[in-house]
């Protein structure tokens, strides 16, 4: 049987559900220093003054490369700390996102969880929502 998630619940659920998640969404980025992680950037050349279009060409190349390579060192920094260091406070986000209380999470295996989780990540309006919330969080610190 499918788990309940925020794709599949209903309205009131998803409004209470998600405050719940957005506490300990909030806790897991603080302990694991999320904003710390995606602030860390490459290094980038400058484009020289009188450079040719080969050479401009090949500089941001290189800077696209670097960006990428940054994002991906970031990305695993994050997984990293998501399961290694706080394995508990990643568990207790995915439980709430299938309205499993967090002490309650082992009585389920982990492919309903994983059913649930890609029932919400293909769900367009619940990933709209919530990079709609996204946005408006970056915007309020920026």
């Amino acid at each position: 049987m499918a788990l309940k998630n925020l794709a599949t619940c209903t309205p009131t659920e998803f409004v209470k559900q998600t405050a719940k998640i957005k506490n300990a969404v909030n806790n897991w980025a603080k302990l694991i220093d999320l904003a710390g992680i995606r602030a860390k950037k490459p290094q980038m050349e400058t484009l020289p003054f009188e450079a040719s279009a080969e050479e401009r060409a090949e500089v941001i190349r290189r800077n696209a490369e670097a960006v990428k390579k940054q994002a991906s060192a970031n990305m695993s920094e994050i997984i990293d700390a998501a399961l290694e260091k706080y394995p508990e406070e990643t568990l207790k986000i995915l439980a709430l996102c299938c309205f499993v209380e967090p002490e309650d999470i082992d009585n389920h295996r982990m492919d309903e969880y994983l059913e649930s989780i890609l029932e919400i990540a293909t769900n367009k309006a619940v990933i709209n929502f919530f990079t709609l919330l996204l946005q408006m969080q970056d915007h309020k610190r920026g």
